[in-house]
């Protein structure tokens, strides 16, 4: 039989408690982080709506992520590899963005869909 004491299950409790805390923190600010890292790095070809609208957007034949042809024929892997890889002029972020940073990327692209 295994006997336990009162303080190393309120340390255990404690510990849970304080990780539970940071995950449900990163989780909530994880939207609005993607959505500044998106403005910071990808709004200048692609435009803050996703549109690639601009003269500079048109000039480097960015995409339109809104499309939903385009959202609908690319896979989040695929988005994922080319945040992270580059494609065409796009620069690689594999350097400058965590892996989670690029999943957050995806998901806010996906966001972009009309």
């Amino acid at each position: 039989m295994l006997y336990v004491t009162v303080p190393a299950i309120l340390c255990a409790v404690s510990m849970l408690t304080i990780a539970m805390s940071r995950s449900v923190s990163a989780l909530s600010t994880a939207g609005g982080d993607a959505r500044s890292v998106y403005n910071s790095k990808c709004a200048s070809c692609h435009g803050r709506d996703g549109r690639a609208r601009s003269a500079r957007a048109k000039r480097e034949h960015a995409r339109d992520m809104t499309s939903v042809e385009w959202q609908d024929s690319v896979s989040d892997e695929r988005l994922y590899n080319s945040i992270s890889n580059g494609k065409g002029k796009m620069p690689a972020f594999k350097k400058k963005l965590s892996d989670a940073q690029i999943d957050e990327l995806v998901s806010h692209i996906r966001r972009l869909r009309r």
